[in-house]
């Protein structure tokens, strides 16, 4: 009898209800995109509307059993994975009483007066948590009782996005390691609360629920959500993650010197450890994996995937009328004339993320630099590769980055996620990061890690390198090539000293950051 293991996946823009069988081949999904409320009467607030987005997740999961036309008995367990830094405040009764989204950004004056107050905290936390209050909970929950107290004394749980649709499902309030760490309210070394944090940072120390471990089982299905979605009550419902460490999971990236670069709107680059070790000047993140005693470096460029996709509303209308005629995708047609701009670009840099330097976390105004007016070899397809190529420098100084701290380098990197379709995003990334690159057959691959999370719990796998070895696949392989290497190398530190002077000019005030982090 096939059995089958459902993912709930929820992201920044949108959500999804995966399901998997148990060899890891998806049978069905259903998604639907979602926003998050602005407060005009807070710059930055962006709320998750917790009625809305409940509605959405039960309809989506009704949804894809009724595709699969499969016996709802037959889901063996159910498993979810979010954005991170989504954080959910309950009261007493369980009853949700404010929630925001992972781009939320009001707790600017939070911060600032963290910095002047307590000028060492932050690397006090990073030194315990790994996390710096750029994408913490810290300064949020903070704003919360600054401007809300009345919601402030009435909270007596936090939890993660992942874990609140988890209660929902089971009626059990918990949080797992891999997303909780990113609060900056966790010991990393413990995977459990930091107490002394919370303290430190003006915080109540009474409003954390028990700590469950990625896999763990934390119930079964409600008889309401049952009713609701047509899941079985005897389906069990078990911990998840962050939706960056179950991508991981899901490309098999979960042992000691595994790395991966998962390319969407934003990159991430993760470093797979059995051993912690701060960075002492709190460049990087460090996170818990979503394997129990394991932890990742994690190093970010911003809006890779939003790049691309700027410049392709902007200035591909051409591409999208043939795109009608042809069948071909916008994408499909620029790579096509991108492979014939040589490594390099011809010299043309863009500037879009900087190397991370998480405690001082901010990018230059986003730009395209040294360019001649020369329309053969500066022309949209020109801007478009280095675009690509600007993604890859980015990855590139990350990695060292993270070599710098750790004192290893990773042998290989697997590369998922949207960019992973284009073979010569993989080319380029192969090439400038002088490594072989691996593409999994599964390149969405965090609901995946989500199903995996789900079929452990139900004992479907023993382990997480179990469940590996049975549901990872990978379709193709990237080498560098070996006069395109010593041409990005060459590019690449020129891109580094551009981006410098960029990065002066923003901070000098005469071009806008792409982005900063707040209270900078």
């Amino acid at each position: 009898m096939i059995k089958y293991l459902m993912a709930i996946d929820a992201g920044t823009g949108s959500v999804r209800a995966i399901l998997f069988n148990t060899s890891g081949s998806e049978i069905a999904s259903s998604s639907s995109e979602w926003t998050h409320k602005e407060d005009s009467r807070y710059p930055g607030a962006m709320d998750f509307d917790i009625d809305i987005n409940l509605e959405i997740i039960i309809n989506l999961i009704k949804k894809t059993i009724i595709k699969s036309k499969v016996d709802s008995k037959d889901i063996l367990a159910i498993s979810t994975t979010s954005m991170r830094e989504a954080i959910v405040l309950y009261d007493k009764n369980g009853k949700e009483v404010w929630a925001c989204s992972n781009v939320d950004s009001r707790s600017d004056d939070e911060v600032s007066n963290l910095y002047q107050t307590q000028p060492n905290l932050e690397n006090e936390i990073y030194q315990v948590s790994g996390q710096t209050f750029s994408l913490g909970a810290i300064p949020r929950i903070l704003w919360v009782k600054n401007n809300m107290p009345e919601t402030y004394d009435r909270v007596e749980y936090v939890s993660m996005l992942n874990d609140w649709i988890t209660y929902k499902l089971s009626n059990i309030i918990s949080v797992e390691p891999s997303n909780g760490c990113t609060t900056g309210l966790f010991n990393l070394k413990n995977r459990e609360w930091d107490l002394e944090s919370a303290r430190k940072s003006g915080l109540r120390q009474d409003i954390y629920p028990a700590t469950y471990e990625s896999g763990t089982i934390i119930g079964d299905v409600t008889e309401d959500i049952a009713k609701k979605t047509g899941l079985s009550t005897d389906t069990l419902v078990v911990a998840g993650g962050g939706d960056a460490q179950l991508g991981c999971i899901g490309m098999g990236i979960v042992n000691d010197g595994d790395a991966a670069v998962l390319g969407g709107s934003f990159w991430q680059y993760e470093y797979t450890t059995n051993e912690i070790k701060m960075d002492e000047g709190a460049r990087v993140r460090v996170n818990c994996h979503a394997v129990p005693q394991t932890w990742q470096y994690e190093a970010i460029a911003f809006y890779p995937g939003l790049v691309m996709r700027w410049f392709r509303d902007s200035f591909c209308e051409l591409e999208k009328h043939l795109e009608k005629s042809t069948g071909k995708s916008v994408y499909e047609q620029m790579e096509a004339r991108a492979l014939l701009v040589p490594p390099g670009s011809n010299g043309l840099i863009g500037t879009f993320s900087d190397q991370m330097n998480y405690i001082n976390w901010k990018h230059a105004a986003p730009s395209f630099i040294d360019f001649k007016i020369d329309s053969e070899q500066f022309n949209k397809v020109t801007f478009y590769r280095s675009i690509m190529e600007n993604a890859a420098y980015t990855t590139r100084g990350n990695i060292e980055l993270v070599n710098e701290i750790t004192n290893t380098s990773p042998t290989s990197i697997v590369f998922g996620g949207g960019a992973s379709k284009s073979d010569l995003w993989c080319q380029i990334v192969s090439d400038v990061l002088n490594k072989p690159v691996k593409v999994p057959v599964v390149k969405e691959s965090t609901a995946l890690g989500a199903a995996i999370c789900a079929g452990i719990g139900a004992k479907v796998y023993k382990d997480f390198n179990d469940a590996i070895s049975k549901v990872v696949r990978f379709e193709k392989d990237f080498k560098p090539i070996e006069e395109n290497r010593s041409d990005y190398d060459k590019y690449y530190n020129k891109w580094k000293n551009i981006y410098q002077e960029q990065l002066s000019i923003s901070d000098n005030g005469l071009t806008e950051h792409m982005w900063i982090a707040p209270g900078l």
